[in-house]
């Protein structure tokens, strides 16, 4: 609605009379709103939706989001083979568009889904998971400021468009082309909050260690995604040491806890927060260090596990290498191996808070970054 169009709305509202012209406008806005209202509630009607309006979406919208990637409309990008389901290039340019995506954002979606299907868990059925698992979509390069892709404050929360589309749109698709709706095919016990809002842009500018996509062996300054499937993320709160074991020591506590455990799995990844990376890196830790560390001290005794009925009687003590974390005499090591620690460094310095994210699968996460489509 145009800026006369609310206000000649306001004041035919409050009663006064405009001349013909306004009026003509208002009922014009007026029918315009209506049609979109009534395309949003038959999008609802025949299911398109996550819970929340979808844009109407008409075949030049679709064309402009095809204008920006150079490979085929028909192309399959992603699939669920189990389902014998697949999603073509063009299905993924209306979903983002349903999604609410600019169509500069499409190249980056086509990167996430080429991220997402390195993933084991994404192949094997994990959109179908009794944990209702989240893509956890991270952008490196300068993409992220063209594109205003939040990396600072709020990151992981709602308020920024492409970080809440693009997200959105991988969703959309599980949804509308592979037909995997709650308490349909897909089995969620509960499901994660924010389960399709999970993308976000790593915070180069402040960290001090090489970018994700760097470090699994793009050039630096690359624009890439990383993707993988996450259970849940879980807050670590420490504003009161400057000790970086003592830090870490926290971190090795939420990592360790007995509820991540699914005999004898396990897995865990750092969103760190700016102020946690800096103390780290300012005391000699690199990010290899800090996997390394947290590798050998997050161990879930024999004893504590017994307690919470989860006992490693029986269970195969081979691990590590293959994605499954190692069983000893100690107990469960929580993590498979220290590279399968993914650190993204993410938020605002504000508060020394972190999180820690739980990879889905146990296999491991693909550990690889997809260049961005640039067509400049």
């Amino acid at each position: 609605m145009t800026a006369a169009g609310v206000a000649a709305g306001g004041a035919q509202a409050a009663g006064v009379v405009g001349d013909g012209a306004q009026a003509d406008e208002v009922a014009a806005d007026q029918e315009r709103l209506d049609y979109a209202r009534a395309a949003i509630e038959y999008a609802y009607d025949q299911g398109w939706t996550d819970g929340l309006p979808v844009v109407p979406v008409t075949r030049p919208m679709v064309e402009e989001f095809l204008a920006q990637t150079s490979r085929p409309a028909d192309e399959v990008i992603a699939a669920v083979p189990h389902l014998n389901r697949q999603c073509t290039v063009e299905q993924a340019a209306v979903n983002a568009a349903l999604a609410g995506c600019r169509p500069e954002y499409f190249p980056v979606v086509l990167a996430a889904w080429d991220a997402l299907m390195r993933e084991k868990a994404v192949v094997g059925g994990g959109w179908q998971s009794t944990s209702g698992p989240a893509p956890l979509i991270v952008v490196n390069g300068p993409i992220r400021h063209r594109l205003g892709i939040n990396c600072a404050g709020g990151v992981l929360g709602p308020g920024f468009r492409a970080n809440a589309t693009i997200a959105r749109s991988i969703g959309l698709v599980v949804r509308n082309v592979f037909g995997i709706r709650p308490q349909e095919l897909e089995q969620a016990t509960q499901g994660l909050p924010g389960r399709w809002t999970l993308c976000v842009g790593e915070n180069e500018e402040e960290s001090p260690w090489e970018p994700l996509a760097a470090e699994v062996g793009l050039p630096a300054g690359t624009d890439a995604v990383c993707a993988t499937l996450l259970r849940t993320c879980e807050f670590v709160d420490n504003r009161h040491t400057q000790n970086p074991e003592e830090l870490l020591t926290d971190f090795a506590d939420t990592i360790s806890r007995t509820g991540a455990a699914i005999v004898p799995y396990s897995s865990a990844g750092l969103v760190l927060g700016v102020e946690h990376a800096q103390l780290l890196a300012a005391n000699g830790f690199t990010k290899r260090d800090v996997q390394q560390w947290l590798y050998e001290r997050c161990v879930r005794s024999h004893e504590d596990l017994e307690r919470a009925g989860k006992g490693l009687g029986g269970w195969n003590r081979a691990g590590g290498a293959g994605g499954r974390p190692r069983i000893d005499e100690y107990g469960l090591h929580m993590l498979p191996s220290p590279e399968q620690l993914m650190i993204v460094v993410a938020g605002a310095r504000n508060a020394a808070m972190s999180m820690v994210v739980r990879p889905f699968g146990f296999a491991g996460w693909s550990r690889t970054a997809v260049a961005i489509e640039s067509r400049e």
